[in-house]
């Protein structure tokens, strides 16, 4: 039987109002799946899930056509650092967000997988992979982690393939833990995916270092910085060095029907996430709408 598939696209939306709100937003927006925080991202407290809201959250989402529903983890997490109190603080942090997560019945928790600050890129990626070892030894939950591709500023590693296949080759349970690919922090990296051939080679690469499998959500932005730069600065769709080519090949690409894929653009008097939204809904060609039974 020939497998079914549907158009995969959401934004970072807000739980100010609420859980469940969140899911009503993205409704609105026509969004197809959803990212969000499950607590404030730049606050190491976070107050207890009440019952009545994850009640109300999870009856949103099964009334409604989102899925999957993916988190964030707080920006503060910092999992491979050599500081051993900050180290120990960011693993409870990620257990506690993973928790929340299998709570709210979320399929995938996105996180940073952090920086170096007194030691070098391996040492850290060593710790990362340590950290995670120590974390998935105490969680039981089904949400999975991914590990997001970073642009490589400052101290923050993982901006290369090569990095991220390092840590997933020093995991215990390699089946807990994927690769969320940001586009406008791999062409930051120095990956240029803005026209055709760089595409094509920088898939061919990721598929031969980590796995096409590995895959399990997508960020789509632009940048506002050149390749190879090393800044993370989000664009909108088709306004940045990226230019709308990346997206165009991205939203066709048959190998990602199946993978999430989100808007983390700006919101400012140039765009939003509804004008974003139309932008890549208009990259579709007629044959990718009929594959994904869509107009």
């Amino acid at each position: 039987m020939k497998k079914e598939h549907r158009l995969l696209l959401g934004a970072h939306l807000s739980i100010a109002d609420g859980f469940d709100d969140s899911i009503q937003q993205a409704m609105s927006l026509g969004c197809t799946t959803l990212q969000i925080f499950t607590k404030s991202n730049r606050q190491w407290h976070a107050k207890a899930l009440e019952a009545t809201e994850v009640k109300a959250f999870l009856a949103a989402q099964k009334q409604s056509s989102i899925a999957p529903v993916v988190a964030h983890a707080s920006y503060l997490i910092n999992i491979g650092s050599a500081d051993q109190a900050l180290r120990s603080k960011s693993i409870d942090a990620l257990l506690l967000e993973l928790e929340r997560c299998s709570a709210l019945s979320i399929a995938y928790l996105v996180l940073h997988p952090g920086s170096h600050t007194k030691t070098d890129e391996m040492l850290c990626l060593a710790i990362v992979a340590d950290s995670i070892n120590q974390v998935l030894a105490r969680y039981t939950g089904n949400t999975m982690l991914l590990l997001e591709s970073m642009a490589g500023q400052g101290s923050t590693i993982c901006y290369t393939l090569e990095q991220l296949a390092s840590i997933l080759k020093k995991l215990t349970n390699k089946k807990r833990v994927g690769i969320c690919i940001d586009t406008c922090h791999v062409f930051a990296a120095g990956y240029d995916i803005s026209n055709f051939e760089g595409y094509q080679a920088f898939w061919q690469a990721y598929d031969n270092i980590l796995g096409i499998d590995t895959l399990k959500a997508i960020h789509l932005n632009d940048s506002k910085k050149p390749c190879g730069s090393r800044v993370d600065r989000h664009e909108h769709i088709g306004q940045g060095m990226l230019g709308k080519e990346t997206f165009k090949l991205i939203m066709n690409d048959s190998r990602f029907f199946d993978v999430p894929k989100i808007l983390e653009t700006p919101l400012d008097d140039r765009g939003d996430f509804a004008s974003n939204l139309k932008t890549l809904k208009g990259l579709l060609s007629k044959e990718t709408k009929t594959a994904l039974n869509c107009s």
